[in-house]
């Protein structure tokens, strides 16, 4: 059963390697980004388009960074009373 799962993740991943490498060989044409103050940018357009993803997935991550940092903060605050308790009660018995 492992196996067949193994073998259905694969062929999916090979479904979508090959559908976003069709994409790009479909969109090789030219295309042209406008910015501010008169600048531009010329690219293919699957360049475009992975570069929007890329910028969109670091976003993404840097807007979550606090978040994840004040979750590990207070995963650590409340194992630490724990911890410490659990050492105590060692040290107790131990006749330290």
């Amino acid at each position: 059963m492992k196996r067949l799962l193994r073998l259905l993740q694969w062929l999916l991943k090979a479904a979508v390697f090959f559908t976003l490498f069709a994409f790009a060989l479909n969109n090789q044409q030219e295309t042209r980004v406008n910015f501010f103050f008169g600048t531009h940018w010329s690219a293919p357009t699957v360049l475009v388009v992975l570069s929007a993803f890329t910028l969109g997935v670091v976003i993404g991550v840097l807007g979550m960074v606090p978040r994840w940092w004040r979750e590990r903060q207070a995963v650590k605050h409340r194992l630490k009373p724990a911890t410490e308790a659990a050492s105590s009660t060692t040290e107790a018995s131990h006749g330290v």
